[in-house]
């Protein structure tokens, strides 16, 4: 049972009982479908009230059942709210915590909705790439007016209760209850029983209540216009404007066709399916699968940071924002003040541009103690070192830390491609040692990549990851290798780019064709921006390391120009001071074309879907190599990698799920046509096991 029934006086109340949101999963619909028939065949009872258990009056649907046959078995929800309606007996939605998707249709379903301030309300399906599918779209144009309606609809995001109780001419809610809320709808059920008794055919339905706008043309031309420039890659939000409109020119019923075929077509669009697996892999991503969700978590009361630079200052935002004292540590007064002042100058962007109070800016510099002695740290649960990439700096901190930090305390490393395992090995504490791997900008970019070493206590991981939780990232757990899971693909990603330049490619040209296809910047912006000479140092490790792996000679010639990016104002686009607009450079074209007449290659025109094709594929079999190899726990977190810090297009889903939207045989079958190019890396476009496996057996990754 996951609804309890219980009568108070002349009310039936019916509380929704299935943690953590009430989600209306197929146990739930059942339980009120025959709480609501119980109710109406005793005649004790007068009314009924409705309400959630816990935090929620419903959060929705119950994501556990998405894509199990319980999620659509009898009754549906379609169903159980034409059982509300059909009720002789006057139903109360008590609306407390989170009113939801179908938690608010079914709320809507009811006769009478009064609420708690402070509730969630929203219809977030366009999220998931769906309009409502319950009568969404057509009951709250009828309650909240058109506009208002129809901004709920395409944001998804929340509003809070008491503000659309103050919606000029609203019938959304019927009161909005001060208080404790059960007692006050329990009081006002018994009222309207007795109102209602014997007036069953009286009760007010929202399906009932008219639609109007003054000009409704001209607006919903206007919506249109709107969503055509803010989702232009995804359909549902263009289709929630259509079915409002039908909501103000047609008969409800007519309505109700039209928004559950749209739902339904909507469900089969691959935008759907890859924002739907974009939702379930960021919950998939906190769990792992060895570390039981009961693991009891360290307190993390205090936290340091090792570098005062830009990662160290944005990493110590993060902290900051989440109402965390830190103390950041720095060798020379100079550094340290430069990076406080960063912090602060950080913050007074967000002010100026009314993203932040300034009473909030002053609350965030007074937890941040910058420090150039290491006994400031010692006390700390939590240190992260922010230094500069070399393994033998990053020695020197942990051996300190591990001299003066105390016993319990989380030791954490910001490398991006280290060995976590040998920066433990500094310690005599290796359990307590993890990789913290933040992304720059580290105060804005949503991925954090923890890094799980050989010795990692469970219970660090178990902390990590809420502590990610609170400072807001999307952590995904990653094993030791070389890159971790982002960086080692880009490698790859970034070889192919530079093959493609010294095949007949330019930069603009692999940056347009790429980002045509969604991503945020092709891969030679991206360099400008991260700075062209952090790739090059890794390269010259390879060449020590991998002697065998082969790269385009491009982007080594392009750093011994000095052409660094934006920090030099020159990288593979020229730049004016001031400002980021990369221009092509004539310069770079000519030591391009050089290059490929010192190899005596003769270019080709290559198609945007080569070279999308060849980037996004380098992505794909080295991220199916990683989770053969364990160090992703599953495909749909590399999904999570490169979708929260690599720009990678949402509405593909990410590498993995993209693959499997084209089909893995047909991923095969072009790998097999870049593998005989010669100028290419025939043996990288070999298909890793766990790809040629589930292409061969017809499965797919996700």
């Amino acid at each position: 049972m996951s609804a309890k029934y219980e009568p108070q006086g002349t009310v039936a109340v019916i509380t929704l009982d299935n943690p953590p949101v009430n989600g209306l999963g197929y146990a739930t619909r059942v339980a009120v479908a025959e709480g609501v028939e119980k109710a109406n065949a005793d005649a004790a009872i007068a009314a009924i009230v409705i309400t959630g258990g816990g935090k929620a009056f419903s959060g929705g649907a119950d994501i556990r059942e998405f894509g199990s046959p319980k999620a659509t078995m009898e009754p549906n929800l379609l169903s159980l709210i034409k059982v509300l309606e059909a009720s002789s007996k006057p139903i109360v939605a008590a609306v407390n915590g989170v009113c939801m998707g179908g938690g608010l249709e079914l709320a809507l379903g009811c006769h009478f909705r009064v609420a708690a301030p402070g509730v969630a309300v929203a219809l977030p399906e366009v999220k998931i790439g769906l309009i409502p599918g319950a009568g969404g779209t057509q009951r709250l144009p009828r309650v909240l007016g058109v506009e208002t309606a129809l901004n709920v609809i395409v944001s998804g995001e929340p509003v809070k209760s008491e503000m659309l109780a103050a919606v000029p001419g609203q019938k959304l809610f019927d009161q909005i209850i001060e208080g404790d809320l059960l007692p006050a709808a329990v009081a006002y059920a018994a009222a309207k029983g007795s109102e209602y008794a014997g007036k069953a055919a009286t009760l007010p339905l929202v399906r009932n209540l008219k639609v109007s706008h003054p000009n409704p043309d001209a607006y919903f031309q206007f919506a249109r216009n709107m969503v055509k420039g803010m989702a232009k890659n995804f359909p549902a939000p263009a289709k929630c404007v259509d079915a409002v409109e039908v909501a103000l020119k047609r008969k409800f019923d007519d309505g109700m066709v039209y928004e559950r075929e749209t739902f339904m077509a909507l469900m089969m669009t691959p935008e759907c399916k890859a924002l739907r697996h974009a939702f379930l892999a960021e919950r998939a991503a906190s769990k792992i699968p060895d570390v039981p969700e009961d693991t009891p978590q360290r307190s993390i009361a205090k936290v340091a940071v090792i570098g005062a630079g830009t990662m160290g200052g944005g990493i110590s935002m993060n902290f900051l924002n989440a109402g965390l004292p830190v103390t950041m540590l720095e060798t020379k007064q100079e550094a340290l003040d430069r990076g406080v002042a960063t912090i602060r100058k950080n913050y007074e962007a967000q002010v100026k541009k009314g993203k932040l109070k300034q009473d909030k800016l002053d609350a965030r510099m007074a937890l941040l103690k910058p420090t150039l002695s290491y006994a400031d740290v010692a006390d700390a649960d939590l240190v992260i070192e922010a230094v500069f990439e070399e393994m033998g700096v990053k020695e020197a901190v942990f051996k300190t830390l591990d001299e003066v930090v105390k016993p319990g305390a989380i030791l954490a490393s910001n490398t991006s491609t280290l060995d976590v395992d040998q920066i433990a090995s500094f310690t005599k504490r290796p359990q307590d040692v993890v990789g913290l791997h933040f992304f720059s900008p580290a105060n804005v970019m949503k991925l954090l990549e923890v890094v799980r070493g050989k010795a990692t206590a469970k219970d660090v991981l178990a902390t990590v990851m809420a502590t990610a939780k609170k400072i807001k990232k999307t952590a995904v757990v990653s094993g030791v290798c070389d890159g971790f899971i982002g960086n080692r693909m880009i490698e790859q990603y970034s070889r192919q780019a530079g093959f493609l330049l010294e095949e007949g490619c330019t930069p603009e040209q692999v940056d347009k064709a790429v980002e045509k296809f969604g991503f945020a910047m092709g891969p030679f912006r991206m360099g400008d921006l991260a700075g062209n000479d952090i790739g090059w140092a890794i390269r010259k490790r390879r060449y020590v390391e991998k002697p065998g792996m082969r790269y385009s000679k491009t982007a080594d010639l392009l750093c011994e120009m000095g052409r660094y990016g934006q920090k030099t104002g020159a990288g593979w686009y020229d730049y004016v001071a001031g400002k980021r607009d990369a221009r092509p450079s004539a310069a770079v074209v000519k030591m391009i074309e050089d290059h490929r007449a010192a190899l005596g290659v003769t270019a080709r025109k290559i198609s945007d879907d080569e070279i999308v094709h060849r980037l996004v594929y380098a992505l794909v079999n080295e991220g199916a190599k990683i989770v053969e190899e364990g160090i992703a726990s599953r495909a749909s977190d590399i999904d999570m990698v490169y979708l929260t810090g690599y720009g990678f297009p949402l509405h593909r889903g990410g590498p993995m799920c993209y693959a499997d939207t084209v089909g893995l045989f047909n991923v095969v079958q072009t790998m097999k046509k870049f593998a005989a190019n010669p100028l290419d890396d025939a043996s990288f476009w070999q298909p890793a096991p766990l790809l040629a496996r589930l292409a061969a057996e017809g499965k797919s990754f996700t």
